[in-house]
């Protein structure tokens, strides 16, 4: 059984869409759900000024991309990649055991974005 909050957010998810000139790009996934998550963010002053996704998955897994969207806007790099898992689930009153692998899906896919913006701002 899902949460209210897994639910609202499954039902009306927040910042989803893709940012056209990203500077960080996360895409990750699990093969064995098949769920599928693509992060992109925005950055200026080293903070997430805009962050957005994509995800193909299960009312979890969209919960869960929603959820670290809103949490990482406006952070700073080094706070936003500090959120993990449990940070994720927690700020959605929780997740089924057999889904939590989703908000590890969402905090990756997270960091990804930003360590993919860190490599192209030492280029």
């Amino acid at each position: 059984m899902y949460s209210k909050k897994v639910m609202d957010h499954f039902k009306n998810p927040r910042n989803t869409g893709e940012i056209e000139d990203a500077d960080g790009i996360g895409e990750v996934g699990n093969p064995i759900c098949g769920d599928i998550m693509k992060i992109t963010i925005k950055v200026k002053d080293d903070r997430i000024e805009d962050i957005k996704f994509k995800t193909f998955g299960c009312a979890a897994a969209i919960a869960t991309s929603s959820m670290i969207t809103e949490i990482a806007k406006g952070k700073t790099l080094e706070e936003a990649k500090e959120i993990s898992k449990k940070d994720v689930s927690c700020a959605l009153d929780g997740l089924p055991p057999i889904k939590e692998h989703c908000s590890n899906l969402a905090s990756e896919g997270l960091r990804k974005a930003i360590d993919d913006y860190l490599m192209k701002k030492k280029d």
